[in-house]
Protein backbone atom coordinates (compact mmCIF):
# COMPACT_ATOMS: atom_id res chain seq x y z
CA UNK A 1 0.00 0.00 0.00
CA UNK A 2 2.89 2.34 0.68
CA UNK A 3 4.39 1.53 -2.70
CA UNK A 4 1.11 2.12 -4.50
CA UNK A 5 0.67 5.50 -2.85
CA UNK A 6 4.36 6.37 -3.32
CA UNK A 7 4.66 7.54 0.27
CA UNK A 8 6.88 6.90 3.27
CA UNK A 9 3.90 7.24 5.59
CA UNK A 10 3.26 3.93 7.40
CA UNK A 11 0.18 1.83 6.71
CA UNK A 12 -1.41 -0.77 8.92
CA UNK A 13 -2.49 -2.60 5.79
CA UNK A 14 -6.21 -2.31 6.54
CA UNK A 15 -8.25 -2.49 3.35
CA UNK A 16 -11.23 -0.24 2.58
CA UNK A 17 -14.07 -2.65 3.58
CA UNK A 18 -12.60 -3.09 7.05
CA UNK A 19 -11.93 0.63 7.36
CA UNK A 20 -15.59 1.24 6.58
CA UNK A 21 -16.62 -0.98 9.50
CA UNK A 22 -14.22 0.84 11.79
CA UNK A 23 -15.62 4.18 10.67
CA UNK A 24 -19.18 3.04 11.40
CA UNK A 25 -18.18 2.00 14.90
CA UNK A 26 -16.22 5.22 15.42
CA UNK A 27 -19.06 7.57 14.52
CA UNK A 28 -21.52 5.59 16.63
CA UNK A 29 -19.33 5.56 19.71
CA UNK A 30 -17.80 9.04 19.52
CA UNK A 31 -20.30 11.48 17.96
CA UNK A 32 -19.04 15.03 18.45
CA UNK A 33 -21.28 17.11 20.71
CA UNK A 34 -20.69 20.34 18.82
CA UNK A 35 -18.59 22.03 16.15
CA UNK A 36 -15.52 22.23 18.37
CA UNK A 37 -15.83 18.54 19.16
CA UNK A 38 -16.10 17.76 15.45
CA UNK A 39 -12.94 19.67 14.63
CA UNK A 40 -11.13 18.14 17.60
CA UNK A 41 -12.02 14.59 16.57
CA UNK A 42 -10.95 15.16 12.96
CA UNK A 43 -7.65 16.71 14.04
CA UNK A 44 -6.94 14.01 16.64
CA UNK A 45 -7.32 11.26 14.03
CA UNK A 46 -5.45 13.23 11.38
CA UNK A 47 -2.43 13.71 13.63
CA UNK A 48 -1.97 9.96 14.17
CA UNK A 49 0.91 8.50 12.16
CA UNK A 50 -0.73 5.90 9.91
CA UNK A 51 -2.45 6.70 6.65
CA UNK A 52 -5.56 4.71 7.51
CA UNK A 53 -6.02 7.02 10.49
CA UNK A 54 -6.02 9.97 8.12
CA UNK A 55 -8.61 8.19 5.97
CA UNK A 56 -10.73 7.83 9.11
CA UNK A 57 -10.28 11.54 9.88
CA UNK A 58 -11.65 12.37 6.44
CA UNK A 59 -14.44 9.85 6.86
CA UNK A 60 -15.49 11.48 10.12
CA UNK A 61 -15.25 14.94 8.56
CA UNK A 62 -17.57 13.85 5.76
CA UNK A 63 -19.97 11.80 7.89
CA UNK A 64 -21.01 14.59 10.26
CA UNK A 65 -22.31 16.80 7.47
CA UNK A 66 -24.08 19.14 9.89
CA UNK A 67 -20.66 20.49 10.81
CA UNK A 68 -19.50 20.99 7.22
CA UNK A 69 -19.93 24.75 7.35
CA UNK A 70 -17.93 27.74 6.07
CA UNK A 71 -16.30 28.15 9.47
CA UNK A 72 -14.53 24.84 8.85
CA UNK A 73 -12.69 26.12 5.76
CA UNK A 74 -9.43 26.68 7.70
CA UNK A 75 -9.60 23.06 8.90
CA UNK A 76 -10.18 21.72 5.39
CA UNK A 77 -7.47 23.95 3.95
CA UNK A 78 -5.04 22.50 6.47
CA UNK A 79 -6.00 18.94 5.53
CA UNK A 80 -5.40 19.73 1.86
CA UNK A 81 -2.02 21.39 2.38
CA UNK A 82 -0.80 18.81 4.89
CA UNK A 83 -2.25 15.86 2.98
CA UNK A 84 -0.44 16.90 -0.18
CA UNK A 85 -1.33 13.79 -2.16
CA UNK A 86 -4.29 12.89 -4.34
CA UNK A 87 -5.89 10.24 -2.11
CA UNK A 88 -6.27 12.69 0.77
CA UNK A 89 -6.74 15.94 -1.11
CA UNK A 90 -9.39 14.67 -3.51
CA UNK A 91 -11.58 13.38 -0.69
CA UNK A 92 -11.65 16.84 0.89
CA UNK A 93 -12.10 18.60 -2.44
CA UNK A 94 -14.93 16.52 -3.89
CA UNK A 95 -16.93 16.16 -0.70
CA UNK A 96 -16.47 18.81 1.97
CA UNK A 97 -15.42 21.65 -0.31
CA UNK A 98 -17.96 20.67 -2.96
CA UNK A 99 -20.76 20.64 -0.40
CA UNK A 100 -19.75 24.12 0.71
CA UNK A 101 -19.40 25.76 -2.71
CA UNK A 102 -22.77 24.29 -3.70
CA UNK A 103 -24.60 24.89 -0.42
CA UNK A 104 -23.05 28.17 0.73
CA UNK A 105 -21.55 29.70 -2.45
CA UNK A 106 -21.64 33.36 -1.43
CA UNK A 107 -19.70 32.60 1.74
CA UNK A 108 -17.24 30.05 0.36
CA UNK A 109 -16.35 30.98 -3.21
CA UNK A 110 -14.44 34.13 -2.20
CA UNK A 111 -11.98 31.89 -0.34
CA UNK A 112 -11.82 29.08 -2.90
CA UNK A 113 -11.37 31.68 -5.67
CA UNK A 114 -8.02 32.60 -4.13
CA UNK A 115 -6.86 28.97 -4.21
CA UNK A 116 -6.70 28.85 -8.00
CA UNK A 117 -3.63 31.12 -7.87
CA UNK A 118 -2.15 29.78 -4.64
CA UNK A 119 1.49 28.70 -4.53
CA UNK A 120 0.33 25.36 -3.13
CA UNK A 121 -0.42 23.03 -6.04
CA UNK A 122 -2.92 20.99 -4.06
CA UNK A 123 -5.05 24.05 -3.34
CA UNK A 124 -5.04 24.86 -7.06
CA UNK A 125 -6.09 21.29 -7.80
CA UNK A 126 -8.85 21.55 -5.21
CA UNK A 127 -10.25 24.70 -6.81
CA UNK A 128 -10.42 22.91 -10.17
CA UNK A 129 -12.00 19.65 -9.00
CA UNK A 130 -14.20 20.86 -6.16
CA UNK A 131 -17.29 20.81 -8.38
CA UNK A 132 -16.88 17.21 -9.53
CA UNK A 133 -20.30 15.64 -9.04
CA UNK A 134 -22.13 18.95 -8.62
CA UNK A 135 -24.15 18.36 -11.82
CA UNK A 136 -26.79 21.05 -12.30
CA UNK A 137 -25.39 22.99 -9.33
CA UNK A 138 -22.05 23.50 -11.06
CA UNK A 139 -20.89 27.08 -11.44
CA UNK A 140 -19.94 26.46 -15.06
CA UNK A 141 -18.37 29.86 -15.66
CA UNK A 142 -16.01 29.29 -12.72
CA UNK A 143 -15.19 25.75 -13.79
CA UNK A 144 -14.22 26.85 -17.27
CA UNK A 145 -12.37 29.93 -16.01
CA UNK A 146 -10.32 27.88 -13.57
CA UNK A 147 -9.43 25.34 -16.27
CA UNK A 148 -8.45 28.08 -18.68
CA UNK A 149 -6.37 29.95 -16.09
CA UNK A 150 -4.29 26.87 -15.19
CA UNK A 151 -4.15 25.28 -18.66
CA UNK A 152 -0.55 26.45 -19.08
CA UNK A 153 0.72 24.39 -16.14
CA UNK A 154 3.04 21.45 -16.72
CA UNK A 155 2.28 19.84 -13.35
CA UNK A 156 0.71 16.41 -13.92
CA UNK A 157 -1.80 16.69 -11.09
CA UNK A 158 -3.10 20.01 -12.43
CA UNK A 159 -3.38 18.75 -16.00
CA UNK A 160 -5.14 15.62 -14.78
CA UNK A 161 -7.46 17.71 -12.59
CA UNK A 162 -8.52 19.86 -15.55
CA UNK A 163 -9.30 16.78 -17.62
CA UNK A 164 -11.18 15.10 -14.78
CA UNK A 165 -13.27 18.15 -13.93
CA UNK A 166 -14.23 18.68 -17.57
CA UNK A 167 -14.92 14.99 -18.20
CA UNK A 168 -17.23 14.79 -15.20
CA UNK A 169 -19.14 17.90 -16.22
CA UNK A 170 -19.43 16.50 -19.74
CA UNK A 171 -21.58 13.73 -18.29
CA UNK A 172 -24.11 16.41 -17.42
CA UNK A 173 -23.58 18.97 -20.21
CA UNK A 174 -21.52 17.43 -23.03
CA UNK A 175 -22.22 20.25 -25.50
CA UNK A 176 -20.84 22.94 -23.19
CA UNK A 177 -17.66 20.98 -22.53
CA UNK A 178 -17.26 20.20 -26.23
CA UNK A 179 -17.47 23.92 -27.05
CA UNK A 180 -14.96 24.77 -24.33
CA UNK A 181 -12.33 22.22 -25.36
CA UNK A 182 -12.78 23.13 -29.02
CA UNK A 183 -12.24 26.82 -28.29
CA UNK A 184 -9.24 26.15 -26.05
CA UNK A 185 -7.67 23.21 -27.85
CA UNK A 186 -4.36 25.01 -28.33
CA UNK A 187 -4.13 25.96 -24.65
CA UNK A 188 -5.06 22.62 -23.07
CA UNK A 189 -2.37 20.00 -22.59
CA UNK A 190 -2.72 16.71 -24.42
CA UNK A 191 -3.51 14.98 -21.13
CA UNK A 192 -6.24 17.46 -20.18
CA UNK A 193 -7.78 17.28 -23.65
CA UNK A 194 -7.77 13.47 -23.79
CA UNK A 195 -9.32 13.17 -20.34
CA UNK A 196 -11.93 15.84 -21.02
CA UNK A 197 -13.05 14.35 -24.33
CA UNK A 198 -13.01 10.70 -23.35
CA UNK A 199 -16.77 10.35 -23.80
CA UNK A 200 -17.57 13.23 -26.15
CA UNK A 201 -15.29 12.60 -29.09
CA UNK A 202 -18.32 12.25 -31.36
CA UNK A 203 -19.19 15.88 -30.67
CA UNK A 204 -15.74 16.98 -31.83
CA UNK A 205 -15.52 14.87 -34.97
CA UNK A 206 -13.00 12.47 -33.41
Amino acid sequence: MQAYMKTDMPFYGVQKPVRARILRELVLRFPPPDRAGYEGLVVALWQLPHREEKYLALGVARYFSEYVVPEMLPLYRGLIVEGAWWDLVDEVATHMIRDLVVGRPDEVWPTVDTWIDDDDMWLRRTAIICQVGAKESTDVARLFRFCEERAFEKEFFIRKAIGWALRQHARFDPDAVARFVHEHRDELSGLSYREATKHIGHLLGS
